[in-house]
């Protein structure tokens, strides 16, 4: 036991012996497993599938170093590409021209914002091997046991969004692919169900899953960019009413394309909890960064040029496909011959795969952080209900892609350069020097009271992120003065309030309750 409290204890003096308690949270489930005749059927079933198909049952527990069984660690860098190397990704280069800017420009402010924000989740994710805990768990170190319930649901809530604009996407590609002759929402439940089922195997298969999933999708996306290339003008001068309503579009799309790569700040250490705690933190950093910008770069600019070729240029086919059949018609259009290009269409309709497995293994863990109830009910459950939901959504708003990924996708980011912030400045600052007591992970009344956390995030969130923001449904009076639609400028103040407010009032609350 003594040698466990020193390897769970990351950069602090020992703790006492005396301190059994380490997996408390997890003694509470199975004791209302046990008494519960509905949650103990669901663990005999879930102990079930894992016998017969090795589905992963451990939940949001903690890692010990023994315990830990790590894949390569280059698979830091390629579970990114799975993630991001999807047709899911296209429709953020699509806003740049839709927005009236011109081809470099879009391309810019989607670089700069996907440089910015893989910087937000390349720094959390060095946290998932030195702690051994899932991202939201982390977070109870700042926002305390109740706080850290609320980025829960804002995670489920990110989750959800990138995967209602995926499978919209899909949805479309499956009807271009029967020559519209299938609704949208057919490709919308296939997928759902598809990546939910991938899902069920946790760690080790999505791992694996993810290592390889994307090299075909690469090959598909440079013979996509390949082809839509003759049709491009870059030389098509942007669209805007004057100079500064140009500038506020130009931070609107540099804003929805950090919002994407930050989005992940919140689900990225679930991955690398199984590295042993003394991977440097710098490999962990840079081959997240990397695996993030590479791919996601390269399937935004392709998505610049498509909307380049059919928005700005608007080359008639191109124009019309887009128009009449969205996204899915638009790709179609571009592989040519016929059958080439149905058979590049069902390639990429499961290229989302990765990241809705993911995203959907993320989800149920974020569920099950959100009481003890929760964490009872086993994760496979937590992620049917999920998906479902999503799914749902999803079919009700499939004729309106754009609008959800200009709006909603903006409005996450937020929220997690507050996350990415108050994390960064509680492990860098306050626990630089006394590190993390992981015995009490799990223990409301040894963990901080998430007092100064919750009041940061609400501060960038609502002082920053509501002034700043441009939204169809509202544009914010620092916006505003961009005139036009206004410019997106709600993450950089988000990130001033967070830093002016989290630090005083984290010392002060260290101060009073002495955790």
């Amino acid at each position: 036991m003594a040698d466990e409290k020193n390897d769970i204890e990351t950069g602090s003096r020992p703790v006492p012996d005396t301190d059994t308690s380490w997996n408390e949270e997890v003694i509470v489930a199975r004791e209302l497993q046990h008494r519960n005749t509905i949650l103990h059927k669901l663990r005999q079933g879930e102990e079930w599938l894992d016998a017969k198909m090795g589905i992963e049952t451990r939940g949001i527990d903690r890692i010990p170093d023994e315990e830990r069984r790590p894949p390569s660690i280059w698979n830091v860098f390629f579970l990114w590409w799975s993630l991001n190397m999807h047709v899911g990704v296209l429709p953020l280069g699509i806003l740049g021209p839709e927005f009236g800017l011109s081809l470099n420009q879009s391309v810019a402010a989607s670089v700069v914002g996907i440089i910015l924000g893989a910087l937000c989740t390349s720094y959390t994710g060095t946290l998932g091997p030195k702690l051994g805990l899932r991202a939201v768990a982390t977070s109870r170190y700042s926002f305390g046991f109740w706080g850290a319930k609320i980025c829960s649901v804002l995670n489920v809530i990110i989750g959800g969004g990138y995967m209602v604009v995926n499978l919209v996407v899909v949805g479309q590609v499956l009807s271009a692919v029967s020559d519209y002759k299938l609704t949208i929402t057919v490709g919308i439940v296939i997928i759902a169900v598809v990546g939910y089922v991938v899902s069920l195997f946790g760690f080790r298969v999505v791992h694996t899953f993810e290592k390889y999933w994307w090299m075909l999708t690469l090959v598909l996306m440079l013979v996509l960019l390949g082809q839509i290339a003759p049709y491009v003008d870059a030389s098509i001068v942007p669209q805007g009413d004057t100079d500064l309503s140009l500038a506020g579009n130009f931070l609107t799309i540099l804003a929805i394309n950090f919002s994407n790569s930050s989005g992940w700040c919140s689900i990225a250490s679930d991955y690398y909890v199984n590295y042993p705690s003394k991977t440097p933190s710098w490999k962990i950093f840079a081959l997240t960064f990397w695996g993030i910008v590479i791919p996601t770069t390269l399937v935004t600019v392709t998505g610049c040029c498509l909307s380049n070729a059919a928005i700005t240029a608007a080359v008639p086919r191109f124009a019309e496909a887009y128009g009449d059949h969205g996204l899915g018609g638009l790709i179609r259009e571009t592989y040519h011959p016929i059958g080439w290009s149905k058979f590049c269409l069902v390639i990429l309709m499961f290229s989302v795969l990765g990241n809705n497995v993911a995203n959907a293994y993320s989800s149920g863990l974020s569920l099950q952080l959100l009481g003890h109830y929760f964490h009872a009910v086993p994760r496979f459950l937590w992620s049917l209900v999920w998906v479902v939901v999503v799914a749902v959504l999803a079919i009700a708003g499939q004729e309106h892609l754009s609008t959800i990924v200009s709006n909603f996708v903006s409005l996450l980011g937020y929220w997690t350069i507050s996350f990415t912030l108050v994390l960064l400045v509680e492990d860098q600052w306050f626990r630089r020097r006394e590190g993390y007591n992981l015995l009490v992970w799990d223990q409301p009344s040894k963990l901080p009271i998430g007092a100064a956390a919750v009041t940061a995030l609400l501060a960038g969130y609502l002082a920053g992120g509501v002034s700043g923001m441009s939204q169809t449904w509202y544009i914010g009076p620092i916006a505003a003065k961009f005139g036009g639609t206004g410019g997106d400028v709600g993450i950089y103040l988000s990130a001033v309030f967070t830093l002016i407010v989290y630090p005083p009032l984290r010392g002060f609350e260290r101060s009073k309750t002495g955790r």
